[in-house]
């Protein structure tokens, strides 16, 4: 070989060894810092949506209502992740949204019921029988004493702290107008997009400026903030997923993690028709507000498409947790629901405002590639408050002062292994409140109480206690209080221990201003 081609050749071998290098040392520290980034965590949480409300069964069969719905993108996220058969809520709206982002179960935050738009009105309707308990009828606040709330430190705000960028597209009502728990930005949100005391929209639709205006005035249940879409034909979910993730656009221009709590206010009423979805429905033989309230469900679960495509597309998916969760569970009350009423969660019992679980019971997923199993399936009891310590865990939060005890448990631990159970630990349901005028089937004034495959279940207005096994009567028809009377018992000295030391607030009868009795002193 000539003088010369061996130089060139040692100089490519150099050339090359120098290529190879880089790209490794450019590789290996792009690899460490990936695994240094706080992965991004989505909240979607969905508002009065029943557990099967979706084409996704969440039993271990496929229910009538499953048939009904078309849901391909919940179909999706399960096929990607984690689907969870026992999660719960609280049995209507704020107490469950302030659990979520405090960490406190409703019967210690004291946001038992849903706080009215206006500050200091109570929401609980008369009742012949019982007066109204004293509660935080102005909900969350992130600010010290304020009359009527709960003062405590919200997730946003130690996200924020943490370095993450932090949206809310959707539906707040955290608390009253008025008070600091009423905007959403006061709790630690960067951004804010739709968000307010209100907790159901006057309109869905973008030609009505999403709002139902009385006397030429704007309607107090106006969605705000959106009105770059007025006089358009943009649904309101369209809206709130469009503006959301521009909103997780900029965070990523800011090159910061984000926390995006997207919280639609479908699909509670007014059941308007999505006008996209809503024939096919028709056609099948729905009723017109079943109807409404299928092409409602259809489409969230659009919005739920855009997201997790949007995450794709800009290899988002690996580094971002998605959590999906109703609020409660399905409303069943007529004649806001078409058909016979309290049907509508069947074989569940009851639904919206009740402590059955109709009312309690809700779907919930979760997805994030690599660290949860596709396809998996969790039967471990959760409940709303545990989002809290969970998602502070996956953000690498290890140390941070709150104001407030914290009640949830992380269910992190389940993303690695889906088949853990602990029947030991208790959950409690708090709604002493008259919710609707229809009494309903315990729909109102009542109590429960679970651990393991029991459940306790105490109406106040009779003073009745009712014993279930969830394992074998998921529809809560078969009441074994007489035939396991130790188990009642137990349950219900352990169900008065924690109402006990939760201080929680009992009714009063009218009559004579005495408080109902605790569950173990109907037993004993």
């Amino acid at each position: 070989m000539h003088l010369s081609g061996l130089i060139n050749t040692t100089m490519y071998k150099n050339f090359k060894f120098f290529i190879v290098s880089i790209f490794l040392f450019w590789t290996m520290n792009a690899a460490s810092a990936g695994q240094n980034t706080p992965p991004n965590i989505i909240v979607f949480l969905v508002d009065d949506m029943g557990w099967q409300d979706t084409s996704l069964p969440f039993w271990n069969k496929e229910t009538d209502l499953n048939r009904r719905y078309r849901t391909p993108n919940m179909e999706r996220m399960a096929a990607n992740g984690a689907k969870f058969t026992n999660a719960y809520a609280m049995s209507v709206c704020t107490p469950s949204r302030v659990s979520l982002i405090t960490g406190v179960n409703a019967m210690n935050h004291r946001v038992t019921h849903w706080t009215n738009p206006l500050k200091n009105i109570n929401t609980d309707y008369p009742d012949s029988l019982l007066n109204h308990v004293d509660w935080n009828i102005n909900g969350f606040s992130p600010e010290p004493d304020q009359k009527g709330t709960f003062h405590a430190t919200a997730l946003p705000a130690i996200l924020k702290k943490q370095g993450y960028y932090t949206i809310l597209s959707g539906k707040a009502h955290f608390g009253s107008k008025g008070t600091p728990g009423g905007n959403p930005l006061n709790a630690g949100f960067d951004v804010n997009i739709g968000g307010s005391s209100i907790g159901h929209p006057a309109s869905y639709y973008g030609k009505d400026n999403y709002d139902k205006p009385a006397n030429g005035k704007p309607g107090r249940n106006a969605v705000p903030g959106l009105e770059s879409y007025h006089g358009t034909d943009v649904f309101l979910t369209d809206a709130l997923t469009i503006e959301a993730l521009k909103a997780v656009e900029a965070s990523r221009a800011k090159n910061k993690p984000f926390f995006l709590y997207l919280s639609h206010y479908a699909v509670h009423t007014p059941l308007q028709p999505d006008p996209r979805y809503v024939d096919k429905y028709l056609q099948a033989g729905l009723p017109t507000l079943e109807a409404n309230y299928a092409s409602l469900i259809e489409g969230m679960d659009k919005s739920l498409g855009e997201v997790m495509d949007y995450l794709e597309q800009n290899n988002l998916s690996e580094n971002t947790l998605i959590l999906f969760i109703s609020d409660n569970g399905g409303l069943s009350t007529p004649p806001l629901r078409g058909g016979e009423g309290y049907t509508h969660n069947l074989p569940l019992k009851a639904g919206k405002g009740s402590v059955y679980e109709g009312g309690i019971r809700v779907p919930m997923l979760a997805q994030w590639p690599g660290k949860i199993k596709p396809a998996s399936i969790i039967n471990q009891y959760v409940i709303v408050e545990d989002f809290f310590p969970t998602i502070l865990q996956v953000a690498g939060v290890k140390k941070t002062k709150v104001i407030q005890k914290i009640d949830g448990m992380s269910f992190a631990r389940l993303f690695s292994n889906p088949d853990f159970t602990d029947n030991k630990r208790g959950l409690v349901w708090h709604h002493p409140h008259r919710w609707i005028p229809d009494e309903g089937p315990n729909i109102s004034w009542a109590s429960a109480y679970r651990k393991g495959n029991w459940k306790i279940v105490y109406d106040y207005r009779s003073e009745k206690l009712e014993l279930f096994n969830l394992k074998d009567d998921i529809g809560e028809q078969s009441n074994l209080a007489k035939e396991q009377p130790k188990i009642l018992k137990s349950l219900a000295e352990e169900f008065t221990r924690v109402l006990k030391r939760g201080n929680a607030q009992m009714p009063t009868y009218k009559a004579d201003g005495k408080s109902v009795k605790w569950p173990n002193e109907i037993v004993n």
